[in-house]
Order: C-alpha cells, then sequence, then structure tokens
C-alpha cells in the first residue's frame, strides 16, 4: 500500500436547515486502500459521499481530489427506456472509452450478461443496481466511491463483488464503500465510524 492519497477531506460540516450532519469530518485515502465508511440510518454517510465526489458542497471544510474518480449512489441513476447495451454504449462516450471490454468483463462477473438487451425499467431492481455498479466501473477511475453498491445482490454476487474489491485494492485502486453489513468489516484495511458527525478511524485486522 503507498501512502498516495486520492481523497481527503478536512473538517467539513454540513447542516440542513437546524440539523448539523457533519461536524468536522476528517476521511482521507490512498492508493491500494479499501476504506469502509459505516455509521447508524440517518448517520450522514451518504452526505459524506455526496461531499466526497462533489455532488454536494460542505458548508465548511476542504475536499481534495487528486484523481479521476467512479461514484455508485446508493440508489441507481440509470434511464429506463434504454436497455442495458444502451446504457453502456452511452457511458462509452461519455468516458471517452476507445472499446468497453473492461464494461462487459463487469456484466458477466456480476452475472447479469444475459439482460444486455433488456431496458433498465424491466430490470429487477438487484440487477438495476449491477448496471448502477458497472456504470461506476467501466472506465477503471483510480478512486471508487461506492454508497451501498450491493443492495440487491443474491449472496453470490455479494461474495463475487468483494473478491472484485478486492482486485482492484491489489491493482492500487483506492476503494471507498459505505456498507450497514457487520459481516463487511473484515474485508476493510481501515473501517470509518461516522458517530455524532465525525468519523472515528479504526484498523482492521486485515
Amino acid at each position: 500500500m503507498t501512502s498516495d492519497v486520492r481523497l481527503q477531506l478536512t473538517a467539513v460540516y454540513k447542516s440542513y436547515g437546524r440539523r448539523t450532519v457533519l461536524r468536522g469530518a476528517d476521511f482521507s485515502v490512498s492508493a491500494g486502500m479499501l476504506a469502509g465508511v459505516v455509521g447508524e440510518n440517518g448517520a450522514g454517510k451518504s452526505t459524506l459521499l455526496g461531499i466526497a465526489v462533489g455532488q454536494l458542497v460542505p458548508d465548511r471544510g476542504a475536499v481534495r481530489r487528486f484523481s479521476a474518480l467512479g461514484y455508485c449512489p446508493q440508489r441507481a441513476v440509470v434511464n429506463d427506456t434504454l436497455t442495458v447495451a444502451q446504457h453502456l454504449r452511452l457511458f462509452q462516450v461519455a468516458y471517452r472509452l476507445p472499446r468497453l471490454d473492461t464494461a462487459w468483463e463487469l456484466v458477466d462477473l456480476l452475472g447479469f450478461g444475459t439482460e444486455r438487451r433488456t431496458r433498465a425499467s424491466e430490470l429487477s431492481g438487484g440487477t438495476r443496481q449491477k448496471l448502477n455498479l458497472t456504470l461506476a466501473l467501466m472506465h477503471d477511475p483510480p478512486l471508487l466511491v461506492l454508497d451501498e453498491p450491493y443492495q440487491g445482490f443474491d449472496w453470490d454476487t455479494h461474495q463475487r463483488f468483494w473478491q472484485l474489491a478486492d482486485r482492484l485494492r491489489s491493482r492500487g485502486r483506492s476503494v471507498v464503500v459505505v456498507s450497514h453489513l457487520l459481516h463487511d468489516l473484515r474485508h476493510f484495511d481501515t473501517v470509518h465510524h461516522l458517530r455524532d458527525g465525525r468519523l472515528h478511524q479504526e484498523e482492521t485486522s486485515r
């Protein structure tokens, strides 16, 4: 694991009206690190990730990103009128990719290759999330920010996700995952508990 920082949040604050969600949160992730963010429902995990990727603006504090990133939000952002294949071609143009080899490898790995010609509106919730994750990963960015990316996955696909995450980590990618499952904690290099608006880091036994 290198010390090259890919993402750094320093003393980040965020409020919604009178409700303060983040109270000076600090967070950083380096190359080759698999970092987990955990916390109670409503603790502000999605807000933290939204600020990390630039989707939300903090009230105070600094956010620095040192590489291109891929973001998988908790709720799938797909177009119901497009098929799986059409989504990949659309994002191929957006990412300026010469080929779709990596995208189709992800589709096969996540087990929805038979749905290539299926419109997103006809996909199950779990398969929509597989597409959501594929779109975030298909350009192979150095930094990945994933908000409960395996919602709706069956157990086999859930396990394949962690194999994929470990592979990305071993290739020097930085992977941030929000999780609410206790048995997932063993996969992380560091676990960051979001409590009272602050992140508390714990090393794991990995």
